[in-house]
């Protein structure tokens, strides 16, 4: 990756805009504020964010300001769990909620998410998960301020969950208790490594599972601006079926739809070297304007 990766992430900002003028504004990437949020999260000073330290608590409290200066109320979000060896624990989700252009009280609303934890330090070492999942982190504040500049159509609940590795605790907790009635809850679109394109590619897993979508979001494969496959939700992809390996698992099983974006498992997965400096910003606002170009389909065919 370029040393300067702001000056980079600028001029590729501009080129989105310049290079698709069918884009609305409201909808370009801001790349460079995109890495500024990844870089952020991603930094040895949040200590890994591991669910229930003080590195969490930084990037909560990052995450929340960030929501704040795009003009949401963001609102934290508690919970208490059993961790895998039986310990008390707790964690903190960060909600925040836009009304569509159509919102109705009993109206259809999309839930988006992503994890802000990662492993925090092991072995002396911090893992400072970039990919997993600061990358999603940032990839959601993206499209929060898109929404913000042009609303939906139908109600968003954001969430920034807490604890995902402990077991998808923070999307547990949400799913008992979510702040909308439960069968409003249409669809959750979900991130969870959208960040590391080293082939160029990201997944939309799900579609397996929900058909409807599929004549929705496969032809966006013809002109999203990164490489958009589909798969990784069947048996057969063994080990790497997703359906129920991130935050969208409590949903499916609720009998909630889901779409997934994902990228594959790389060499720096859940360990040490998941840094921001291997995040190429080019790929990774090209996959956040596919995620963004997703949502915006996703809800108008609701």
């Amino acid at each position: 990756m370029p040393t300067n990766w702001k000056a980079c992430a600028a001029a590729l900002g501009a080129l989105f805009v310049i290079g698709c003028a069918h884009v609305a504004a409201e909808d370009a990437i801001d790349a460079a504020q995109l890495m500024t949020d990844m870089t952020t999260l991603a930094a040895d000073d949040m200590q890994g964010r591991g669910a229930g330290t003080p590195g969490g608590a930084a990037a909560a409290r990052y995450i929340i300001g960030r929501l704040e200066a795009i003009g949401y109320a963001p609102q934290p979000a508690p919970f208490s769990y059993q961790t895998r060896d039986n310990r008390s624990a707790s964690g903190v989700n960060i909600i925040a909620r836009i009304e569509g252009r159509d919102s109705d009280p009993n109206g259809r609303v999309i839930v988006f998410t992503a994890h802000y934890d990662h492993l925090g330090v092991r072995d002396g070492e911090i893992h400072n998960g970039a990919d997993d999942n600061a990358s999603g982190v940032a990839a959601l504040l993206a499209v929060a301020e898109a929404l913000r500049k042009r609303p939906p159509q139908h109600d968003v609940i954001f969430v920034a969950f807490d604890a995902e590795e402990q077991g998808l605790r923070g999307a547990r907790a949400f799913v008992a208790d979510p702040p909308a009635a439960k069968e409003r809850l249409a669809l959750n679109i979900n991130l969870d490594m959208v960040g590391r394109g080293d082939k160029g590619e990201i997944y939309i897993a799900g579609l397996a599972h929900y058909p409807q979508f599929a004549p929705v979001l496969k032809p966006l494969a013809e002109r999203a601006p990164v490489k958009l496959l589909f798969g990784h939700d069947t048996p057969d992809w063994g080990q790497e079926d997703w359906t129920l390996q991130s935050d969208h698992a409590p949903f499916h099983q609720a009998g909630i739809p889901f779409v997934y974006f994902g990228v594959e498992g790389h060499a720096d997965y859940h360990k040490p070297g998941d840094d921001a400096e291997k995040i190429d910003p080019t790929f990774f606002a090209g996959a956040v304007r596919t995620i963004l170009m997703a949502t915006r389909a996703l809800d108008a065919a609701l």
